[in-house]
Parts: C-alpha cells; structure tokens; sequence
C-alpha cells in the first residue's frame, strides 16, 4: 500500500467514525468536517476530482451544522 492510499484509507475511516460520534459533542461534527476536508484532499490527489469536489461541499455542510450546534457567547 502507498502513502497516498493509506492517506485516503485513514481519510475515510475517520469520516466513518466521526460520523459515528456526532450526537455526543459538537466537537466530533467539527472532526467530521476536517475528515471530509481530507477525504477532499485525497480525492483530488488520486485523479478523483468529482469525489473531491462531492467531500469538499460535505466538509462545508459540516462546518455548518458545527455552527449552528456551537453557543453563542
């Protein structure tokens, strides 16, 4: 296995488990949106642009609803 699958492995198994794990903290949804964003970055490495560009507009689905669960000081 090369570096760049491994990258892209551990990428997606992270997006997997912090997906998981939303419900307990707003913390994991931010996790969440940095493993779609490098989910992203793996798609574009690999040739896959179509899959980088899907997992980029998901980090930023993420990062929302991160927002929207983080109080307002």
């Amino acid at each position: 296995m090369d570096g760049l699958t491994a990258f892209g492995a551990v990428s997606v198994a992270s997006m997997l488990i912090f997906y998981a794990l939303e419900e307990r903290s707003a913390w994991f949804v931010l996790a969440f949106a940095g493993a779609c964003l490098s989910s992203s970055t793996y798609g574009f490495l690999q040739g896959a642009w179509p899959f980088g560009v899907v997992e980029f507009i998901w980090c930023g689905v993420a990062l929302r609803r991160w927002r929207g669960r983080v109080p307002v000081d």
